[in-house]
């Protein structure tokens, strides 16, 4: 008998594998009528487009005409509202090399995105060594949790105009943190999933060195628009970084690199701002790009203020004077006119 309350049986029996249990116990399905050889209902996904979601509308598709026969079934994909729903682009922010100026080069991009009047979000995702709270001056502050929903979630830290989140705002930055692999990877999705993060147009991910767990993570469960890859001119360092961006170019991830940022690539002393000593080697950034085929987004110089103000909790690029400021201007807005 055609009926809501049978309808809704015979649809336990349609598996949505990627979760491992029935689409009704994972309450995908919404708003079900039934009405004369009429079905329809919504079912819920966790992102539109994906090529999964065919395959399980014709498989609920054809599970009903089994029991049902010849039925007119009309189902609506809807996208699961999460805490990143509002988020519009990911930025993965990686180097397969501690001691490049990763974090730096994360916190000033998210400076300079918000520079351009753009709503910036900043994750920490280097679990591990995790330095954004110290960048931005709020190491000894916490978000604020609350109920919702019988769960509790978090409200990000807003610090010139970012909201930021890293676990260095939850443990002792002063011990080390010995975790394996799961628990990280459970720590990056609570940053990502439990915080009421609100419309975004950028979330900066300050990814740890090498090609672990963590980044696998985010690029799998996560719909990252692209990742910026950071190197120091030396060559010893961009061997770490070309297997990082090779990671990015896996056929199983697939995520587009924005280009290559060279940092410490020359030496400007403050008394004399226009003066550059390419101390590590010149054009090396612009070889090692064209060797990873992308473009070189830009060339950081070592100045003694970007040390200051990253130990200090302000981040160069609010300087509008600084060379460092227009180079990371530069950079984003070699991002914000992206096109992949």
């Amino acid at each position: 008998m055609l009926n809501k309350e049978n309808v809704y049986e015979v649809l336990k029996d349609v598996i949505y594998f990627p979760k491992g249990d029935n689409i009704i116990a994972l309450n995908m399905v919404e708003n079900l009528m039934v009405k004369d050889n009429q079905i329809r209902f919504d079912l819920v996904v966790d992102q539109l487009g994906d090529p999964k979601n065919d395959i399980l509308v014709n498989g609920a598709k054809r599970t009903l005409a089994e029991v049902f026969g010849e039925v007119e079934v009309d189902i609506k994909l809807k996208e699961q509202e999460t805490a990143l729903s509002k988020v519009k682009h990911i930025i993965a922010v990686a180097s397969g090399k501690g001691g490049v100026g990763k974090s730096t080069v994360a916190a000033n991009l998210a400076v300079a995105l918000a520079r351009a009047n753009q709503r910036v979000g900043l994750i920490d995702a280097d679990i591990y060594g995790p330095s954004v709270p110290m960048m931005f001056g709020v190491q000894d502050e916490q978000p604020a949790c609350f109920e919702k929903d019988g769960k509790t979630v978090m409200l990000p830290i807003e610090k010139y105009g970012i909201k930021l989140l890293s676990i260095g705002c939850f443990v002792d930055t002063d011990r080390p943190l010995i975790w394996r692999g799961p628990m990280a990877t459970s720590a990056l999705n609570q940053l990502m999933n439990d915080t009421l993060w609100g419309e975004l147009d950028w979330m900066v991910v300050d990814m740890p060195p090498g090609t672990g767990d963590i980044q696998l993570t985010l690029a799998q469960q996560y719909q990252v628009s692209g990742a910026v890859i950071v190197t120091t001119p030396q060559k010893v360092a961009f061997a770490d970084v070309l297997r990082a961006a090779m990671m990015f170019k896996e056929e199983a991830l697939q995520i587009p690199i924005y280009g290559l940022v060279e940092n410490m690539a020359y030496f400007t002393p403050s008394d004399m701002p226009d003066k550059k000593y390419y101390i590590f080697g010149k054009e090396t950034g612009q070889r090692f790009a064209d060797q990873l085929g992308v473009p070189l987004l830009g060339q950081i110089p070592i100045v003694e203020k970007i040390a200051e103000c990253g130990d200090n909790g302000t981040p160069l690029a609010l300087d509008a004077d600084s060379p460092v400021t227009q180079a990371f201007n530069q950079i984003a807005l070699s991002i914000l006119n992206a096109k992949f």
